[in-house]
């Protein structure tokens, strides 16, 4: 719906009209709003059978203008906001393994980005009144979504996010640090960064272990989760054989920056595994003190204000323009 910040500054509307009535009345033609530069130009209209819609607009222009002073602004759904703040930043990796078709979903077999992207998105669909953001890695890290409490935009990068968007290797130690950067100018929060890998740091100009010094130093909890199937059958020329998809997880790096920064390390193998760790992640993260509802905002002004000024240009520049074309080269 539709509020506004500053009423009481519609009061001012009704100076426009008084000044309007206080002049003498053979001034009362053209409008309210008369410029000096524009003297002569208004002078020429000063009997013209329309002064009486000029001065309609001129009255809808102030209008607008009162409106957009008293800082018109849509509000949205209400959110629950929880007494005590807690941010989180999913990294999600992009790599080129992430397309190894090893997970089932729904009696189908699909890679394990779109496994993630279909168990996260109904994670962060729970986690009303929290702010999250998105980070998304391969060869470097980049914020694809600040820390915000506008859940279906963090939910909504996911589900476009690509593989090999930004390469093909994995920069483990660059998504940690660059979470650990967006969490370091609040610290009134709780911290948390939830780490999906399906494989090792290759890439980056941060090595794991200096991450999670800085994790561990700006009070960063990182709950790393190892996402891959261990055994999955294979055709080859000598008939089928098992082949473990996940040999390249680095499961002691993972292990190991969790437990140094307060977290834990998680083993996704298949969808019903990935489902439980965010259903655990619930229960270690749970919702503490009262809640409160708040209304996101979104500032409206421009809107009026923009439309007086094009209602004040038609009545201003129009007339100043024709008498400039009535004037002799």
């Amino acid at each position: 719906m539709i509020s506004f910040a500053w009423p009481w500054l519609g009061l001012i509307w009704l100076l426009g009209p008084l000044l309007w009535w206080v002049r003498p009345a053979q001034q009362r033609h053209y409008s309210m709003l008369k410029l000096p530069v524009l003297a002569e130009a208004q002078q020429t209209q000063l009997h013209h059978t329309g002064s009486a819609w000029r001065t309609w607009l001129a009255l809808l222009a102030w209008t607008l203008l009162v409106v957009g002073l008293a800082r018109p602004q849509w509000l949205g759904e209400a959110v629950q906001i929880r007494s005590e703040a807690r941010e989180m930043v999913l990294a999600v990796d992009l790599s080129g393994s992430m397309e190894i078709a090893d997970m089932q979903l729904n009696g189908k077999e699909v890679n394990r980005l779109t496994m993630v992207k279909h168990v996260v998105s109904d994670f962060i669909a729970r986690r009303q009144g929290d702010k999250l953001g998105l980070i998304l890695f391969a060869d470097t890290a980049y914020v694809q979504t600040p820390i915000t409490y506008d859940l279906n935009s963090v939910a909504t990068m996911l589900e476009e996010a690509e593989l090999r968007l930004i390469g093909e290797r994995t920069a483990i130690g660059d998504a940690v640090g660059l979470a650990v950067k967006r969490f370091r100018d609040n610290d009134d929060v709780q911290r948390i960064l939830i780490l999906l890998t399906d494989g090792q740091n290759t890439a980056g100009s941060i090595s794991p272990s200096k991450a999670q010094q800085l994790a561990a130093a700006y009070g960063v909890k990182v709950y790393s989760i190892g996402v891959g199937a261990e055994e999955v059958v294979v055709d080859s020329f000598f008939g089928k054989r098992t082949v473990n998809p996940s040999r390249d997880l680095d499961e002691a790096m993972l292990r190991g920056l969790a437990e140094a920064t307060g977290g834990e390390y998680f083993r996704a193998r298949s969808t019903e595994e990935l489902e439980a760790i965010y259903s655990k992640l619930d229960a270690y993260e749970p919702v503490a003190g009262d809640e409160q509802l708040r209304r996101p905002q979104t500032e409206l002004f421009y809107w009026p204000v923009s439309v007086a000024f094009v209602v004040l240009s038609g009545l201003f520049v129009g007339p100043l323009l024709r008498q400039l074309g009535r004037q002799p080269a």
